[in-house]
């Protein structure tokens, strides 16, 4: 029943719907500079977030994801511990890629999406479906790229922003670029605070022991040696501390500490048909948790990887593409519940890319890990598009994928199993993309089976991670564009939608925290220095147990935001624009965690001066 209702959802909509060509975007496309991402990726849906849509969003990452894309984000609260469910998967089998490195936690294979400011981000970019062939562990769901994309020959920049909203919140960073024809430097540097006090809509509790606070500094650096020789340098420090929100008055108030830094050495070279492109880089998490903030007892851990990258390709004739790919990181890793624990992996890959005509094109990747530290499966990818008409196109893609178990799963105190196989998944995905005049709109149905999960359950006397599940996920997701400009006027319209079932193959209960239905919708109107903007997200009910208990769930909930903003266009290139958001405008009461409330109507002012 469910491989006919994926077929169904798959063919259903290729007589009826109307879709894009290729990624959906509220803005203007803009050119992806992560090589192995805009090379082989022609198969499957991205989605492109610029500059220009950065700005209504808050700092931190979850913000623009939540409300412009299909990932559902379980956060413990606002400001706190967030991770995400992307087509129905757990949150460690979503890849979060820095410039073509693989940033997840080497602990839990996860990334805390609000521990990432995208202040200082030239773009973010959303890959639905499975990836690992091309970005490692994790990319089972999809994936979330950050990207800097460093210019030449457009002088001196500079800008400054200030925010200030409720629950005392402040919003403070500094962003510059200055680039000729052979040197481009970025710098920027954001910091973020907030009392998080808010009251809960409907009730006489507020949020209690939920303050928060931030830095984070983003540096770049390219250097062209010649015409077919670039040098780059990348450097992202986040340090920030949030003390975890109280259920109860009666709690210990706890707090916990972030700290990581990635550090990236890329050199390309272009010697035609042939290019390269070496990565070295260093990444280095840490953390700390207080159970009780009135002390200085705590506990912790830190991780240290070295990874070096080798990316050849050649562009041969007929309109083939292909690459060989070399990988190898180090990882060492301690902390309070384990001892010294080292990983060493290798891979190799192999891609291709051919063009067969303007309407045809295919994509193939093979890959295969090579480490003592587990059995790692063999990996690979396949796609296809064609398109029939400038009206019509179609895009087919199958791959298997994989997540390594992670410190915590081998290595944690006690518990850890170094007999863990790493998870695996078959998954197959049929896109149907229409384009007319001004409006696109696609329909992609998904099926993920996904094999040896790795599950946390209780034995004799602990709890020990084992490889028991066996989870189905399928459905469709579903996106639509319309921008139109008439004189100094300017529409636009962009809106998601998301079917989704996850059950556990053996009980064929729905997974905890993952919705059927996620709807984002978002209209924008500027007029000459008048910019608008509308938001509008909805998400359905969710189980919070596995037996999908009906007297246990979180009901859905819809959440508008507004915006308004004024720029003032000054001589020599200044700007200073003043703006306005709201957020939650009908003061909804919602939570997407289980006693974890969110923040109802609330709202924020910013000057931003361009210079």
């Amino acid at each position: 029943m469910k491989i006919a209702a994926f077929l169904f959802l798959c063919f259903g909509f290729s007589s009826a719907m109307l879709a894009q060509n290729d990624s959906v975007q509220v803005l203007d496309p803009v050119i992806l500079h992560a090589s192995k991402l805009n090379e082989f990726s022609n198969t499957q849906h991205v989605r492109v977030f610029n500059d220009s849509l950065l700005k209504n969003a808050k700092p931190l990452l979850t913000d623009i994801l939540n409300h412009q894309t299909s990932i559902y984000f379980k956060e413990n609260g606002a400001g706190m511990v967030s991770s995400a469910s992307f087509r129905g998967t757990t949150a460690s089998q979503t890849a979060v890629v820095w410039n073509g490195i693989n940033i997840n936690s080497k602990f839990n294979g996860q990334t805390d999406f609000n521990t990432i400011s995208i202040v200082g981000f030239d773009e973010i970019s959303v890959r639905s479906g499975g990836g690992s062939v091309l970005f490692g562990t994790g990319a089972i769901g999809g994936s979330v790229h950050l990207n800097n994309n460093l210019q030449f020959n457009k002088g001196f920049e500079n800008e400054v922003h200030f925010g200030y909203g409720s629950f005392d919140t402040q919003d403070i960073h500094y962003k510059m670029s200055a680039s000729d024809e052979k040197t481009s430097v970025e710098i920027s540097i954001a910091r973020t605070k907030s009392n998080n006090d808010f009251p809960y809509p409907g009730t006489d509790r507020k949020n209690l022991n939920g303050q928060y606070e931030n830095t984070s500094i983003k540096t770049g650096l390219a250097y062209r040696i010649n015409e077919n020789n670039l040098l780059k340098i990348h450097t992202s420090i986040f340090d920030g501390e949030r003390h975890f929100s109280l259920i109860r008055p009666s709690e210990t108030p706890t707090k916990y500490q972030d700290f990581h830094t990635w550090n990236l050495i890329a050199w390309e070279r272009n010697f035609k048909p042939f290019s390269s492109e070496l990565k070295v880089a260093y990444l280095n998490e840490q953390f700390n948790f207080f159970p009780n903030v009135s002390t200085e007892n705590h506990t912790g851990g830190k991780a240290e990887t070295f990874i070096g990258n080798y990316n050849l390709g050649v562009n041969l004739k007929n309109g083939m593409e292909f690459h060989a790919l070399l990988d190898y990181s180090y990882t060492t890793g301690s902390g309070s519940n384990m001892d010294d624990n080292s990983q060493k992996i290798a891979s190799a890959a192999l891609l291709l890319k051919q063009r067969l005509s303007n309407r045809f094109l295919y994509e193939i990747g093979a890959k295969k890990e090579f480490t003592k530290n587990y059995k790692s499966p063999f990996l690979f990818s396949a796609g296809a598009t064609f398109k029939t008409t400038e009206f019509y196109s179609l895009k087919i893609n199958i791959s298997k994928n994989y997540r390594i178990p992670t410190f915590n799963d081998l290595y944690w105190e006690k518990s850890g199993n170094i007999n863990l196989k790493p998870e695996t998944s078959h998954q197959a995905e049929i896109g149907n993309y229409f384009r007319y005049k001004n409006a696109k709109f696609s329909a992609t149905a998904f099926f993920i089976s996904v094999h040896d999960m790795i599950q946390w359950t209780p034995s004799t006397t602990i709890w020990e991670p084992i490889n028991v599940d066996k989870v189905q996920s399928y459905g469709l997701e579903s996106n639509f564009d319309y921008k139109k400009h008439f004189g100094k006027h300017q529409f636009l319209f962009h809106a998601n939608y998301e079917y989704t079932i996850s059950e556990d193959e053996n009980t064929h209960k729905q997974l905890r925290y993952v919705p059927v239905h996620k709807v984002t919708a978002s209209l924008g109107y500027s007029f000459k220095e008048w910019d608008f903007f509308y938001d509008f997200l909805y998400v359905g009910e969710v189980f919070t147990t596995s037996d999908n208990d009906p007297k246990e769930k979180i009901p859905g909930y819809s959440i508008s935001n507004i915006g308004a903003s004024y720029s003032f266009l000054m001589k020599k290139k200044k700007e200073i624009e003043i703006g306005s958001h709201i957020r939650n405008l009908f003061n909804e009461a919602y939570q997407n965690v289980e006693n974890r409330f969110m923040p109802g109507i609330n709202f924020n002012l910013y000057l931003n001066f361009k210079f």
